[in-house]
């Protein structure tokens, strides 16, 4: 019987811990192996350590690093110090007063290294560098979806058996966000020549995995949606305190849009959200307006606003859930690629693409104001066994900006199609001539 107790005991203990788990929601349905690696390859010995090349790739498929970019850090294991840097830089000497003659660039023991900025010196950069540590994301422009600099560390060990990998590895990008596992030590990277003859490979690899939680980058969400369509009057708005509420002191300091026009941002604040006094709150809301109904084909108006007067988003983008994404017929004034989170697998999945600004034109979202929105048409084809405007159907299912998930609005509140007789019996004017004309009837 005791026995019996304490297995049950057990499995009881198990069940609370599981469901008493709180998770961070870094699994994403829409992206599963979306991730940033960061590999670290060294590719040299040197008398007292060695000389490393490490690299950023950012694998999600529609979150990118926008600005003011990347911050890397980690905690030395050994006395390990960084005596030059390429394409980046410690953020901090640290203590140096031991050294003799020429001081390394960082002493500390848990570095912070950041991307240099654009118009840096050639002889301080290499390849992917020096772009204010903004990088892209995958699906947007695999090209800039990397960032990298060269290190060299003394202090460390000389050999295989000798050095140790950085470890407590911190991401920012630029704020929280990001959880990253420990070095592992991987197959060495093989690197070719520019004539693309010759074949070398690193002394040692080291791979460290980073993965995203909205919950850990932002406690409140950061855009709503909001819905339209041409056969109902009725706009559905943003849900009422989507980010926040306005009596709430955490989301910030809000302006009236009628004193808008004496808002200037601050340059010590552009990262510090101000945003126009809405129901919402929110410092992006995205409007989906169904628009015209045509016999082969359907319309869709997208809107996407910005309401913080401290924020340019640069190279933004908006991921959407929709099962007629893939009839997409033409986008008016977007980029736009189809997303197949499981490519290769027959899932009619097909349902989600991101959209993003065409370059030099609308790929930056200014700030609240005038000219704080972009805006775009699609065109779809009909899918017979499909489409209907019955019931929701031609609202998304999910909207993301920026990689962020925006809050929809409840699914009973959606713009549904008119009734096929009117509302005769809701208008106090029927209702008070029926009651005169059955007075008389009586009388």
């Amino acid at each position: 019987m005791k026995i019996l107790l304490s297995k049950f005991s057990v499995l009881f203990l198990f069940l609370l811990s599981w469901t008493s788990f709180t998770t961070t929601e870094a699994y994403d349905a829409l992206d599963p192996t979306g991730n940033i690696t960061i590999k670290w390859d060294i590719l040299s010995w040197t008398p007292d350590g060695y000389v490393a090349r490490v690299t950023i790739f950012n694998y999600q498929q529609y979150r990118h690093i926008e600005s003011p970019g990347w911050q890397l850090g980690w905690t030395w294991l050994k006395k390990e110090v960084i005596w030059n840097m390429v394409g980046a830089q410690a953020t901090e000497q640290g203590d140096c007063s031991k050294f003799k003659g020429d001081p390394p660039h960082c002493c500390k023991k848990t570095p912070t290294v950041v991307d240099l900025l654009p118009g840096t010196p050639y002889n301080h950069q290499i390849s992917n560098c020096c772009r204010g540590g903004v990088v892209s994301a995958w699906a947007q422009d695999s090209a800039t979806a990397v960032s990298a600099f060269q290190i060299s560390v003394g202090q460390s060990g000389t050999t295989n058996t000798t050095v140790r990998a950085p470890r407590n590895i911190t991401l920012k990008a630029p704020g929280p966000g990001y959880t990253c596992g420990p070095a592992k030590t991987v197959a060495p990277t093989k690197f070719f020549s520019d004539d693309k003859r010759r074949k070398t490979q690193a002394m040692l690899t080291w791979n460290m995995t980073c993965t995203y939680s909205q919950f850990l980058a932002k406690k409140s969400p950061t855009c709503c949606v909001s819905l339209s369509s041409f056969y109902n009057e009725t706009i559905v708005p943003c849900p009422t305190c989507s980010c926040g509420c306005q009596n709430n002191s955490q989301t910030g300091t809000c302006v009236n849009q009628k004193i808008a026009s004496v808002i200037q941002a601050s340059g010590k604040n552009n990262h510090q959200p101000l945003l126009q006094c809405t129901q919402h709150m929110c410092p992006i809301r995205v409007h989906w307006h169904v628009k015209t109904n045509y016999k082969e084909y359907w319309r869709v108006k997208v809107a996407i606003t910005n309401f913080n007067y401290n924020m340019n988003y640069s190279l933004w983008n908006m991921v959407a859930q929709h099962p007629n994404f893939d009839n997409v017929t033409k986008l008016f004034s977007f980029n736009y690629k189809p997303l197949s989170p499981y490519a290769g697998i027959s899932m009619g999945l097909d349902d989600t693409a991101i959209l993003w600004g065409i370059k030099f034109y609308n790929d930056m979202l200014s700030q609240a104001g005038p000219l704080g929105n972009v805006q775009s048409e699609i065109l779809f084809r009909k899918s017979p066994s499909k489409f209907t405007l019955d019931k929701g159907w031609a609202f998304p299912r999910r909207i993301y900006f920026n990689g962020d998930n925006c809050v929809m609005p409840p699914p009973d509140s959606y713009p549904w199609l008119p009734n096929a007789t009117p509302k005769l019996a809701t208008s106090p004017f029927i209702v008070l001539l029926i009651t005169f004309f059955s007075v008389l009837i009586l009388m």
